[in-house]
């Protein structure tokens, strides 16, 4: 009895795990329109080039009434740093992964707070 409810956690347990990797590998799949929530920010890819994608970001936290307190740019990476309405810190990750294509990445605060991210990212597509 006991090594059948052992045998029945184990597989819940690893059902859980790969239902996650479905997700993610889906999220990945759909390119744009799909964002997922993974390590306590919102990723999604998108088909627009690394500078639009920036342009976008600064964009939506202008209209949301964001101030930039922190920009880096590299080649094939930028941040962009703000706050939030109730003071928690906003990283805007940007990679550059094909010529017309980026993934953004949103993070609100340490712990991640996804419906304040979901906004930003909505607007940063509304943008793009």
């Amino acid at each position: 009895m006991r090594n059948k409810i052992l045998v029945t956690v184990l597989l819940g347990m690893l059902s859980v795990s790969l239902t996650g990797c479905v997700a993610l590998l889906a999220g990945t799949a759909g390119g744009a329109g799909t964002s997922v929530w993974l390590s306590n920010k919102l990723v999604q890819d998108v088909d627009a080039s690394f500078d639009k994608s920036i342009s976008a970001a600064k964009s939506a936290l202008e209209v949301l009434k964001l101030t930039i307190k922190k920009e880096t740019k590299k080649e094939e990476v930028a941040q962009l740093k703000s706050e939030y309405y109730d003071n928690k810190m906003i990283w805007i990750d940007i990679h550059k992964t094909a010529i017309n294509k980026s993934r953004i990445e949103v993070r609100v605060g340490i712990k991640g707070d996804e419906i304040a991210a979901r906004k930003i990212l909505d607007e940063i597509l509304r943008k793009l």
